[in-house]
C-alpha cells in the first residue's frame, strides 16, 4: 500500500462514515476503490473492518446521547445476525467476477434508493411490522447485509422507521448498533476465507470512524440531505466502471 493509496482510502472512509451514519450507502464510495486495489472478493471482506469500527464509534456516540432503544435492538439482533451469517457464507464462496457484477447492480440500486427523500422518516410512525413478519424482514435484511453490505442502511432504516415505529434519530441509532452486531460475525467468516486485507481495512476504518463520529454529532436530518446527489453520481459512475472494465 502506497502513501497515495492510504490517503485516498482514508478520505474516502471519512465520507463513507459520515454518509453511513446519517442514512446509508457510504460503501458505494469505498467498495469501488477497494475493488480496484484488491479485487471484488477481498474488497467485500476488507470493507467490513471499516464498517465494524465506524458503527461501533457511532453507536457509542448515540448511546451516550441516550438515543438507543436497547430492548428493541435486542429483539431484532438475533434475526439479522442469522441472516447476515448466511449472506456472508454465500459471498465468501462467490467467484470474484460474480461479486463484481453484483456490486455493479447494487450500486445502481443504491443510486435509485437515494432519489427517495426520506421526509416521512422524521417523525415516529405506528409500528407496522409485528410478530413473525418482523423477524422475516430483518432476517432478509441481514442476508443482504452479510452478502454485500452496500446500501444496507437504506433497507434497515425502512424496516426500523416505516415498519418499526422509530424516528430518524432513534432509527439511525438502532441501525448502527445492529450493523455493528452482524458485521462482527460477517467479518469472522470473511477472515476465515482469507478475504480480508487488514492493513487496508484499518486505514479505511480510521477514516470511517472519523466520519461517523462527526456525523453522529450533527443534526441527522440536515446531514442526510446534502449527500443525496453526490451519492447518486458516485454510485452510477462506479457501477458503469464495474460493468465496462
Amino acid at each position: 500500500m502506497t502513501l497515495g493509496q492510504a490517503l485516498i482510502l482514508y478520505f474516502a472512509g471519512v465520507a463513507a462514515g459520515f454518509v453511513n451514519t446519517v442514512a446509508g450507502g457510504g460503501s458505494a464510495i469505498t467498495v469501488p476503490i477497494l475493488v480496484e486495489m484488491v479485487g471484488a472478493t477481498i474488497a467485500n471482506g476488507t470493507n467490513r473492518v471499516a464498517v465494524l469500527l465506524a458503527n461501533i464509534t457511532a453507536g457509542a456516540s448515540f448511546a451516550k446521547g441516550g438515543a438507543v432503544d436497547w430492548p428493541a435492538v435486542a429483539r431484532l439482533l438475533p434475526s439479522i445476525m442469522i441472516g447476515a451469517g448466511l449472506g456472508a457464507l454465500i459471498a465468501a464462496n462467490t467467484p470474484a467476477e460474480g461479486m463484481r457484477t453484483v456490486f455493479g447492480l447494487v450500486l445502481l440500486i443504491v443510486a435509485g434508493s437515494v432519489l427517495v427523500k426520506p421526509s416521512r422518516w422524521l417523525t415516529e410512525t405506528e409500528q407496522r411490522l409485528t410478530g413473525p413478519w418482523r423477524h422475516v424482514v430483518f432476517f432478509l435484511i441481514g442476508v443482504y447485509g452479510g452478502f454485500v453490505q452496500v446500501g444496507v442502511g437504506f433497507f434497515l432504516l425502512a424496516g426500523l422507521v416505516l415498519g418499526g415505529g422509530f424516528n430518524l434519530v432513534t432509527g439511525n441509532a438502532a441501525k448502527v448498533i445492529l450493523i455493528a452486531g452482524y458485521t462482527t460475525l460477517a467479518l469472522v467468516i470473511f477472515a476465515g476465507a482469507a478475504q480480508v486485507d487488514l492493513g487496508l481495512g484499518l486505514v479505511l476504518a480510521a477514516g470511517n470512524s472519523t466520519g461517523a463520529l462527526i456525523s453522529s454529532r450533527l443534526a441527522l436530518a440536515r446531514g442526510a440531505g446534502w449527500v443525496r446527489w453526490f451519492l447518486i453520481v458516485a454510485a452510477i459512475a462506479a457501477a458503469l466502471r464495474m460493468f465496462l472494465a
